[in-house]
């Protein structure tokens, strides 16, 4: 009974194939070409692709001929051998009018040959300086890969020294099967020497034109070089206008040896709103939104409102802050940028309560996508109650100066690289107020002992320091505290600072490291042991009898993709007599 319903179901499907049989025999070739020939041959993978029928799992063996050739010469094999039978029968030989009502086995056998070396590696001309790889060499292993890779180094070394049109005009390879050597010559057509032209903006932009011009600082004139079209690229994307930014160049160059290009635009949408939400135990919840308008008066500028109340259900009054920032890209050169800031903030802490307000007008230098540098003038008003008494007022002319400098290779979970961001503040007087210079530094380095970046060792240095005035002669806002989820987690926050009667004020200066240990449980759950440490003193650097307290603890880190990692601490105090009990904090990123 089962064989006559077997044999009706094979009449009524003929082209039908039961579960395919493979296997790849490739005597003497290395493991880790064996496996990538298995996960490339479209045949032993038929399953995953869904290839079941017989004229499927033919067209597949087909061209699975040319695919492990390829394969093979990659890796060097230039004499192979490749046989891919189907129930017995060659594939190749097979007549796609003639084909068997199933295909049950598929056995493909490759004979690798040996690997060759190159017998000449030539490329000419070449544009003077260049530097072909160190593999594209007599009696080095030869590789399409290499004869690849020193074609590429060839035209773009010409590019570099501004021929735009620099290209392969040749290539002639012989493979000598009885020396097992492979001859390759190149032939390069380096064109003429080119000046870059006019760009023409094209695209649906909102943007002025002069506008995009000026950001760009399209350098019409020079020599064509792909390094300055990459920074004109660069400059544009760095606005947060555009979705999208693509230069072309155009394909003939003009009569004057010059070469135009066409610049296509895509805008982002004008207005972006964004919240945020961090808890700890002792501070409670941290409530934050942002509002951005993109392209405010059609000249790509950037205006960002920010706003953010604290201290939600925790131990100290609800505070916050309102603030706001204009950027103008396009008022002074491509890489400068001008800026209004302003801002009201009012801090409830343990040890004082601070009401500010601020504006300024500055001027921003980028040097690159990791480094950039700013400074602006403005004016500084406080009103401050602390451990030296209450309704003390501060007025100040200040002009901040910050730098940062970005190394990581990710910015919201690194794994290698490094941070670092320095800010100095001279600060001013008026109306009684004393004069002097705040320093802040931060510095974060992260190293991966595994390439794989499953350990990750993290480490922080934070330094502070006020010069000038006495601690009771400077707002409280402008001293030093630790504690809390940015400095020592495990101490409640701001809670270390310096004896003052029956008080505790701020320090003139400040030290605080921190370490972390990550380790990917899977792919998106890690766990994170850390140990923090800080120190204030009253004078302007820390010395031996400062006060100092530390904390460590367990944390968990969910990766939510781009946004960063989940981040939940468990942390307790270790040292110090600022707090006892655990402390937990839950946030969005890494600690830092």
């Amino acid at each position: 009974m089962r064989a006559w319903l077997f044999t009706l179901v094979a009449a009524l499907a003929p082209n039908a194939a039961l579960a395919l049989e493979t296997v790849l025999s490739a005597p003497g070739a290395p493991a880790a070409l064996q496996k990538r020939m298995a996960e490339t041959s479209s045949v032993m993978t038929s399953e995953s692709r869904g290839l079941d029928t017989p004229i499927e799992i033919l067209s597949a063996a087909v061209s699975d001929y040319r695919t492990l050739v390829q394969i093979l010469y990659d890796e060097g094999y230039f004499s192979p051998t490749v046989s891919i039978r189907l129930d017995g029968r060659e594939a190749a030989d097979i007549d796609t009018l003639e084909l068997p009502r199933q295909i049950n086995r598929a056995v493909i056998t490759v004979n690798t040959g040996p690997t060759f070396t190159f017998g000449t590696a030539v490329i000419a001309p070449l544009a003077p300086g260049t530097q072909l790889p160190e593999g594209f060499a007599t009696g080095k292993p030869a590789t399409t890969g290499i004869i690849q890779d020193a074609a590429r180094t060839g035209v773009q070394a010409w590019e570099d020294v501004g021929h735009a049109k620099a290209d392969v005009g040749g290539q002639r390879i012989t493979a000598r099967h009885a020396q097992a050597r492979l001859d390759a010559q190149i032939d390069l057509r380096p064109g003429p020497r080119l000046t870059f032209g006019k760009m023409h903006i094209k695209g649906g932009t909102d943007v002025r034109h002069d506008s995009i011009r000026k950001i760009a600082g399209f350098p019409t004139g020079k020599v064509y070089s792909p390094e300055q079209l990459k920074k004109v690229g660069t400059r544009l994307r760095r606005t947060g206008t555009f979705n999208s930014v693509t230069i072309v160049e155009h394909e003939t160059p003009n009569p004057d040896g010059s070469l135009d290009f066409d610049a296509t635009f895509e805008d982002l949408p004008k207005r972006r709103l964004t919240f945020g939400v961090e808890i700890s135990s002792r501070e409670g919840l941290d409530v934050s939104t942002t509002w951005t308008h993109r392209n405010v008066a059609r000249r790509a500028q950037r205006f960002r409102f920010e706003a953010s109340i604290r201290n939600i259900g925790g131990s100290e009054d609800i505070d916050g802050r309102l603030g706001m920032r204009l950027d103008q890209p396009d008022r002074l050169g491509p890489d400068d940028s001008t800026f209004y800031t302003a801002y009201i903030e009012r801090r409830n802490t343990t040890h004082y309560n601070v009401s500010v307000a601020s504006a300024g007008y500055g001027a921003r230098r980028t040097f690159s996508d990791r480094l950039y540098a700013e400074a602006y003038a403005g004016l500084y008003f406080s009103d401050a109650d602390d451990a030296y008494g209450s309704g003390r007022k501060f007025n100040y002319l200040i002009i901040p100066f910050r730098s940062e400098w970005d190394q990581r290779d990710n910015k919201v979970s690194a794994t290698r690289g490094y941070y670092l961001d320095a800010q100095v503040m001279p600060f001013a007087g008026f109306s009684a107020s004393d004069s002097g210079l705040r320093l802040f530094f931060d510095g974060r380095s992260y190293w991966s002992p595994v390439a794989s970046g499953r350990l990750v060792l993290a480490g922080r240095v934070q330094l502070g320091s006020v010069l000038g005035p006495s601690p009771d002669g400077v707002t409280p806002d402008f001293l030093f505290f630790s504690g809390g989820a940015g400095t020592v987690r495990g101490q409640p926050f701001e809670s270390l600072g310096i004896p003052v009667g029956t008080g505790v004020a701020g320090g003139r200066s400040f030290l605080g490291l921190s370490g972390e240990v990550r380790g990917h449980v899977t792919g998106k759950l890690s766990l994170v042991g850390f140990y923090d440490f800080g120190t204030v003193d009253t004078s302007s650097f820390i010395g031996a009898d400062a006060e100092f307290h530390s904390g460590a603890g367990l944390g968990v880190r969910y990766d939510l993709g781009g946004f960063g990692p989940l981040r939940v601490d468990l942390a307790f105090p270790v040292q110090g007599d600022t707090g006892d009990g655990f402390q937990f904090y839950i946030g969005i990123g890494q600690a830092f």
